[in-house]
């Protein structure tokens, strides 16, 4: 059986730790067989994902538009995670 928990970034001290959780929140980890786990993207990021399918089946938005949303927050929160950790890097070395 499958099942789905959400769960904090790992603990850790330091800049570089605080940075890593700033940027993971918490994440949807789903449990497969084979004691394999898949992780997923925090929730708010899921229901933004969501809305805008929700959007492009019910037709409100064209499909391209909605695969341009997604494209560009996946762009932008994957770069906003870079920019957490490289700061936390800085902050280690300083």
């Amino acid at each position: 059986m499958t099942s789905v928990s959400v769960r904090s970034s790992p603990a850790g001290s330091g800049a570089r730790a605080a940075a890593e959780r700033a940027a993971a929140r918490s994440a949807v980890w789903i449990d497969l067989p084979g004691h394999r786990q898949v992780a997923l993207p925090s929730l708010d990021q899921l229901a933004f994902l969501g809305g805008v399918a929700a959007l492009a089946v019910l037709e409100i938005i064209e499909w391209p538009v909605a695969v341009i949303l997604v494209v560009g927050h996946t762009l932008a929160t994957s770069r906003h995670s870079k920019a957490l950790r490289d700061f936390g890097e800085a902050l280690e070395e300083a």
